[in-house]
């Protein structure tokens, strides 16, 4: 059940992501990440602390809220 969560946050992150243009090591530049770091996340590989979901969601310029947004 984790497991599947992550694995749409991630794949969210990646959608925002790439509807901004923004590459992974972009983002993770401006989060202060490296780009494997940003890919384990996106793939679901690590678990992560919430300090770095809002890091995520500032650097795409959205709310933290939208990153939960599966629907989309």
């Amino acid at each position: 059940m984790v497991l599947e969560f992550r694995k749409q946050l991630g794949k969210r992150i990646k959608q925002i992501r790439e509807s901004k243009n923004l590459s992974r090591e972009d983002v993770a530049f401006m989060c202060n990440f490296s780009g494997s770091y940003m890919g384990m996340i996106e793939r679901a590989e690590y678990d992560f602390k919430i300090s770095k979901l809002y890091n995520i969601a500032k650097a795409l310029n959205v709310k933290i809220q939208d990153l939960f947004d599966f629907e989309n």
